[in-house]
């Protein structure tokens, strides 16, 4: 069975190439191809998961080299492949969930000129990920990631002819350039430590080194998952990534990139255990983090940037379960799988509502939609239960369970930590129940839009809402299910925990709560987060145009002033800096090289005045050198 795992990664890499090299000829068909081919690595997937699952807990790791990399002497590199519990988990995920956006993108790019192009782009995003959580080493694991940021920018900028793309695609990949450089010097680090970078070499040899050298390890790896994974303070790229086709946003928000950054802290799990300081960052992190997503959730109009708001806190939460260690991070790859279903179902949801609107993302411009598109309308609601945590629905067995496990951290950390999981709970339910009513309930509030020509408002086509097709609709729905019955289905004797425990491993930690407690108080702060949204959009007229709000509502519209700290602190910072290096180049530098220049042709032109072709002249200056010679010859025998 090791020999299909490289499969997994061959089927779309494969229709990437022929899609993006094949040319006009597969316009036609190249859609077909690559969903195809995405369904393949799903096939595979299935087949190997099938059969770890007839084998004991500890001989479901299997691993195919390839062949050698870079065989020289003290540096080893292979392309080789490992599949265990951790990996397998991704592995279903991005291709179970990929394929479904797939063919969701039959129909939403149906009418687009550049179709086959957007199919091989999301063939690549797939092997590239795919690459990342199957290789067995960080090096090949650093392939995959920086495929993924290839991905990620060509498809974010697919609609290149809008500068707001074009200027996001560029930002995002800027952005994670600066956690790269983290993933970079923690694997050369893991090298000077370890003398290699292969997980299982370095995983073991975790407790035989120095508690420093692991914690710089860490804050570099966290560093790139905070890139990839838009945390704070690299997280400014995610809600203008939004800019890109709709099933983009949904395959960087619940099945590819931002998932990556998880994956690697949990998978390095073991150089964190060994950095309590390094892990005491990564919950930091992770908390502030998950705060910041949610409070500028509050403040879109915009459904993709309101849900792209509601994927950074998400992901917040599964960071913040990651730096507990061995009590969390079961319950962090959990959320990351129930996330996978309801983000995917909301994202497109929301694609849906765009292609019955005339692609209107202002909310303000829905309401009442739930007559027009009722499939729509209830998948959307069921991923609008489930990730706020409704109990019966998955995000209620993962979000609780991560809640849950920031108590167990114990004393008053583990205080903090929980408070700010519940707080950001009840976040969640404001936000998306306000998403939910703005878009689906209330009276219409859309309005005619302008004309091609450039006509005034109000003289083009009104926008007639209407339900999507299946190839739309299907996927939808398959992920509904998900949203409904996966976190029961995982919580059922504690089957995920067990499944990932021998790679993982798990601590019940001391949590001065029970487990009833936790989620009578959950309960509570979602009652309270639905009502006040009910109260404020629910029983009061949603003006079309957003009222001016208060600071911290101003302030959230703007993304919490990060562009503008970015600006101020790193683009002013950097051009004052070059400025002074500027300076010091041309004061000092300039001035020790022309001077230096300078000093030396003086002196030459001074040496050369003796040089003028007279005999006389060499005459008087070789009398006057035999006379000093004289004089210095005498004056030393006289002492």
């Amino acid at each position: 069975m090791e020999n299909l795992i490289a499969l997994l990664v061959a089927a779309p890499l494969l229709g990437a190439a022929v899609l993006l090299c094949g040319g006009r000829a597969l316009d036609r068909a190249g859609h077909w191809l690559g969903t195809l081919l995405a369904a393949a690595s799903f096939v595979v997937a299935v087949v190997l998961f099938t059969d770890m699952l007839g084998k004991g807990a500890e001989e479901r790791s299997l691993s195919q080299h390839l062949f050698s990399w870079i065989p020289v002497e003290g540096f080893q590199a292979d392309v080789a492949f490992q599949l265990d519990q951790l990996s397998m988990t991704f592995v279903l995920l991005i291709s179970g969930v990929g394929t479904l956006i797939h063919i969701y993108s039959i129909g939403y790019m149906e009418h687009d000129e550049r179709r086959r192009r957007f199919f091989g782009y999301l063939n690549l995003f797939l092997a590239a990920m795919l690459l990342l959580v199957l290789a067995d080493n960080y090096l090949l694991l650093y392939v995959g990631w920086e495929g993924v940021g290839l991905a990620s920018y060509l498809l974010i900028g697919f609609w290149q002819h809008k500068p707001s793309a074009a200027t996001a695609a560029k930002k995002a990949f800027l952005v994670n350039r600066v956690g790269d450089v983290g993933l970079s010097i923690a694997i050369m680090l893991m090298f000077t430590t370890f003398g290699t970078f292969a997980f299982g070499p370095v995983l073991e040899a975790t407790g035989e080194t120095s508690e420093g050298k692991l914690t710089a390890i860490g804050l570099m790896l966290l560093l790139a998952a905070c890139g990839k994974s838009a945390q704070v303070p690299l997280q400014s790229w995610l809600g203008d990534a939004m800019e890109g086709p709709t099933p983009v946003s949904a395959l960087i928000h619940a099945a590819t990139m931002v998932t990556a950054g998880v994956y690697l802290i949990v998978r390095s799990g073991a150089i964190f255990n060994g950095a309590p300081d390094a892990q005491l960052v990564v919950t930091v992190v992770g908390a502030v983090t998950l705060l910041f997503g949610a409070i500028v959730g509050c403040a879109k109009d915009d459904i993709k940037k309101a849900l792209a708001g509601s994927t950074m806190s998400q992901i917040g939460y599964m960071i913040l379960a990651a730096g507990l260690g061995p009590i969390g991070y079961v319950f962090a790859i959990m959320h990351l799988v129930t996330h996978g279903f309801f983000k995917a179902g909301l994202f497109l949801g929301a694609g849906s509502v765009m292609h019955g609107m005339n692609d209107e993302v202002d909310m303000r411009k829905y309401g009442g939609l739930r007559k027009y598109m009722p499939v729509t309308f209830v998948t959307f609601g069921l991923g609008y239960l489930a990730i706020i945590g409704f109990p019966g629905l998955s995000g209620f067995f993962s979000k609780d369970k991560i809640i849950e496990a920031a108590f167990a951290k114990g004393g008053t950390e583990g205080w903090i930590l929980g408070s700010v999981a519940l707080l950001g709970a009840a976040i969640t339910a404001y936000y998306m129940t306000r998403v939910m009513i703005m878009t689906f309930f209330g009276e219409k509030r859309w309005q005619p839009t302008a004309s091609d020509s450039g006509s005034a408002a109000g003289s083009g086509n009104e926008p007639h809402p209407h339900e999507s097709p299946k190839s739309m609709t299907i996927p939808m729905i398959v992920l509904a299910f998900g949203s409904v019955f996966a976190g029961g289905f995982f919580s059922i004797g504690d089957r995920f925990m067990h499944w990932l425990e021998p790679v993982t491993q798990h601590d019940h930690g001391d949590s001065p709560l029970s487990a009833t407690t936790v989620t009578g108080a959950t309960m509570v702060v979602l009652v309270i987060g639905v009502a006040l949204a009910y109260v404020q959009y629910g029983r009061r007229p949603v003006p079309v145009t957003a009222p001016r709000g208060s600071v911290l509502t101003r302030a959230a519209r703007r993304d919490l002033l990060q562009d503008d700290f970015n600006h101020v602190v790193l683009v002013r910072g950097g051009e004052h800096l070059t400025r002074s290096l500027v300076y010091v180049d041309h004061t000092l530098v300039d001035g020790v090289v022309n001077g230096t220049a300078a000093s030396v042709g003086g002196l030459s032109g001074r040496l050369r005045k003796l040089q003028n072709g007279y005999a006389r002249s060499y005459a008087v200056s070789m009398f006057g050198g035999a006379a000093v010679l004289i004089a210095a010859t005498l004056l030393m025998r006289a002492v």
